[in-house]
């Protein structure tokens, strides 16, 4: 949905301090932009999608994932308030396609920056070209981390991590499917190690719920 009411400077600058030295570079991005929201559970981009624009996050999360031939997901990154999507930025100034699937967690508003915009924004101004590899080596960071995990960690000790770092006040509010995603692995394989947990008593599964006894 576009919203037809505008932010100010001040607005953006309060959300984006990444780009909070250049003043004029927002007011080149607000006055390119459409502010749009969009509820959770909208696919922003699929893999192969064509990128004709770029969104800058203002509220909200978005999930970035691979889908391997058998369906399963792994996630790569969460976008957050603040941030943009490097893989967007990539498939905008190669040309090329987007690589991945990107969909709302919440719902969440975005500026969105048609892909002349952005490429004008970025050969003209230093700070957005430092803002787009400050995020890039970020997110490579977080695929390295990714990467380390799934060939050499155990999938119970990385189970239990995700619990202890995702969960608030002790409970979890996702399904074994939605773990399974996120750690890379099969809803079969999270359920099994699920119930191994609930057998010694580490947690009580509920319908959508991981509540944390003790780990």
């Amino acid at each position: 949905m576009l919203l037809k009411d505008n932010m100010d400077t001040g607005e953006v600058l309060n959300v984006f301090r990444g780009l909070m030295n250049e003043k004029d570079l927002l007011d080149q991005i607000r006055n390119s932009s459409e502010r749009r929201r969009f509820p959770a559970g909208t696919i922003i981009y699929s893999d192969g999608d064509s990128c004709p624009g770029i969104g800058f996050l203002l509220s909200g999360e978005i999930r970035v994932f691979k889908t391997g031939e058998g369906g399963g997901e792994i996630t790569l990154y969460e976008i957050f308030p603040g941030e943009t999507c490097v893989l967007n930025a990539l498939c905008i100034l190669t040309g090329d396609h987007y690589p991945a699937n990107a969909v709302t967690v919440t719902d969440v508003e975005l500026l969105m920056v048609p892909a002349s915009s952005f490429q004008s924004l970025f050969s003209e101004y230093d700070e957005m070209r430092r803002y787009t590899f400050r995020l890039l080596r970020d997110r490579l960071s977080t695929v390295m981390e990714l990467i380390e995990e799934v060939a050499f960690g155990r999938m119970d000790r990385r189970l239990m991590d995700y619990l202890l770092e995702k969960s608030e006040n002790g409970k979890l509010f996702k399904t074994h499917q939605q773990i399974a995603n996120d750690l890379g692995t099969s809803r079969e394989v999270v359920s099994r190690l699920l119930k191994d947990l609930e057998r010694k008593g580490a947690v009580r599964l509920e319908r959508g719920t991981v509540r944390i006894i003790r780990l």
